[in-house]
């Protein structure tokens, strides 16, 4: 079946990025691991990371909440739910090894996002290209179940990345939790909530009609969960092909 023509974000027009922002992600980087907003995450975090999971009992696990990570001039931004409690609040970047993981970077790369199919630590080689990646909530959650007043704390991290991310032209919301992540984090922003509100699923694309002043599309896909890959809900096929419309929506094919 022949692929649907796919038109790029009509009012994307990507701004300047201010001279040091990319340098100052830095600094937003360390203000991120030093969060203590939510008691409840930071508890859970902090008690996975003393102890362990057996298979991990060597590890230094990172403990704390998960910056983002890609290229700073990326015109694609990945929107998860949280970080794994032995993937990211292990290694100490986003979707690094979990299963979810490897199932995303795999894609990634198949698709010209990453120089590599596999993420298992921070110092593994693993760069993006045109894609960063980041999350709705920061800390490992439990039961990987977040609170809508923890994805409300945790909303103003994401908008100061994207002061620094300047280029995004579509966001690929991976899952429902993200979905709706996303249109918070526009309304934060400064758009006008869109009505009626965009209905999430997988390949679902929403384009901002409000050329005044033009936000980025929305792009959906079913979570890379093993829930949801061990099944066939979700299919290599199936993200390959998200992400190959987030290319041709962004303007990158």
């Amino acid at each position: 079946m022949p692929r649907r023509e796919v038109p790029q974000h009509p009012g994307a027009v990507p701004h300047r990025v201010s001279p040091g922002a990319h340098a100052d992600l830095a600094v937003l980087e360390a203000e991120v691991t030093a969060c203590r907003r939510c008691p409840r995450l930071v508890a859970w975090r902090e008690q996975v990371a003393a102890e362990k999971r057996a298979s991990f009992k060597d590890d230094i696990y990172w403990g704390r909440p998960i910056p983002g990570f890609g290229d700073p001039d990326a015109r694609v931004l990945i929107l998860g739910l949280a970080p794994a409690a032995h993937g990211a609040n292990r290694t100490g970047r986003v979707f690094t090894g979990d299963r979810s993981g490897d199932f995303l970077f795999a894609s990634l790369h198949r698709t010209g996002f990453a120089n590599q199919p596999t993420s298992v630590s921070r110092d593994d080689g693993l760069a993006l290209k045109d894609a960063w990646i980041t999350a709705a909530v920061r800390c490992a959650p439990p039961a990987n179940k977040p609170t809508p007043a923890e994805r409300d704390a945790c909303l103003p991290w994401t908008v100061a990345e994207l002061d620094h991310i300047a280029q995004v032209r579509v966001v690929v919301c991976l899952g429902q939790f993200a979905w709706d992540a996303a249109l918070r984090l526009r309304a934060a922003l400064g758009h006008a909530p869109p009505r009626p509100k965009p209905k999430f699923g997988h390949g679902a694309l929403w384009y901002d009609d409000d050329l005044a002043n033009p936000g980025w599309a929305l792009l959906g896909t079913y979570h890379p969960s093993q829930q949801n890959t061990f099944t066939g809900v979700l299919t290599e096929a199936m993200m390959d092909d998200v992400f190959t419309t987030a290319r041709e929506v962004a303007g990158l094919t």
